[in-house]
């Protein structure tokens, strides 16, 4: 078993919070964490897509109420929405009665509505915290190939054959397409949601426009919307917006799709194993979308992830900017031997970054330019770990 880097922030959070937010994709490993947190003689776990667990709580604040004395785990909690109202009022008694921390842990696949559900009922009593899949910061540098080719999700990264990985990347797709999507989005089309997907990883990276989707699906672009809003809640689709600024020029505004686990990307193409998937024409943008994903994961929650691009073909594929006022501009080649276009020198010239990256396939740091460092996908990493926590 990995331990997950995410263990010692959420310790601190629960010693620090009443209630803390786990949220993350199905089988990520949330529940896994949840169990190395939370020992058995301390701790009740509950799942909320269990009828014994859900009937546990036909009474919530009678039940819960007498278990103040020890850390709550609710799977699955954004399914009993009207437990929230009651897990207030019991924080509030608890602090009356001493304990100020440590009281839930809550575990939710989708953000959106727990959000807003927590939101609005235990606001200044709860923190938050995302678990993605496995990302670079968990793995040895020597490991970011099958990574890249797997993907993150514990049960595809660890299978003991590429083939077993293939086979469980399809079965989640698929279960996550006909009962996931469903139970979470209300009335969805589900073989509409299916293409839309597939449709999303043949344009990886590229520009959304839901009107070309929209004809393409038979879809109107509501419905067009309304799916990808569902695919982004669930974690399983980044929309990356563009970066503005007031520079006279004339700015993208469109945002950027990726399917954020390569892993699923490669399995909504067919692509089973390296060698297909190297011949593939997608191969520079799933690479692309793989290293901005891990980036975005290693700089934390504080960092803003932005792209930018104007008219006139200035371009950064990953603006990171940082509470401080400082932007990293990033750049993502595969190539051993990277080569800058002049379109990022130009949007360098535009927005003044306090640093300058690209990443590419090597191992070895290296100076491109005087303001401009090659680095590998694994160091960048740690450099805004280091960044992010300091």
């Amino acid at each position: 078993m990995l331990d997950r880097n995410l263990l010692n922030y959420l310790r601190q959070d629960l010693a620090q919070y009443p209630a803390v937010a786990l949220l993350g994709p199905r089988q990520a490993g949330k529940t896994t964490v949840a169990h190395q947190l939370a020992l058995p003689e301390h701790s009740v776990y509950l799942d909320m897509e269990s009828e014994l667990d859900r009937a546990k709580l036909a009474s919530p604040e009678l039940y819960l109420g007498e278990r103040l004395d020890r850390l709550l785990v609710i799977d699955e909690v954004h399914r009993v929405p009207g437990l929230f109202p009651v897990l207030r009022g019991l924080i509030d008694r608890a602090r009356r009665e001493g304990r100020r921390s440590g009281l839930y842990l809550l575990l939710g696949s989708a953000s959106l509505d727990l959000l807003q559900q927590a939101g609005e009922s235990l606001a200044g009593r709860i923190a938050y915290r995302e678990l993605t899949p496995f990302h670079a910061l968990e793995l040895a540098d020597r490991e970011l190939s099958r990574l890249w080719l797997r993907g993150g999700f514990p049960d595809s990264h660890l299978a003991g054959t590429v083939s077993a990985s293939f086979r469980w990347r399809q079965d989640f797709i698929r279960t996550y397409a006909e009962r996931d999507i469903p139970q979470l989005g209300g009335r969805v089309g589900t073989d509409a949601v299916r293409r839309l997907w597939g449709m999303l990883a043949h344009q990886q990276g590229g520009l959304f426009n839901a009107s070309v989707l929209a004809r393409s699906l038979a879809l109107d672009t509501r419905t067009v919307n309304r799916y990808i809003d569902l695919l982004v809640q669930m974690f399983v689709l980044r929309r990356l917006e563009p970066w503005h600024a007031n520079l006279g020029k004339r700015l993208t505004k469109s945002p950027k799709l990726y399917v954020r686990d390569s892993g699923l990307l490669h399995a909504l193409l067919g692509l089973s194993d390296e060698e297909t998937l190297l011949g593939h024409p997608v191969v520079g943008a799933s690479w692309e979308g793989f290293v901005l994903e891990n980036l975005i994961t290693a700089a934390g929650p504080n960092a803003s992830a932005y792209f930018y691009r104007t008219s006139a073909g200035a371009e950064i594929d990953l603006l990171l900017r940082w509470p401080d006022g400082q932007s990293w501009a990033i750049e993502v080649k595969r190539s051993l031997s990277p080569k800058m276009e002049r379109g990022f020198y130009v949007a360098c010239e535009d927005l003044q970054p306090s640093r300058q990256y690209v990443v590419y396939p090597g191992v070895d740091s290296f100076a491109l330019s005087p303001a401009i460092e090659a680095v590998p996908l694994g160091e960048l990493c740690r450099q805004l770990a280091s960044k992010a926590w300091t």
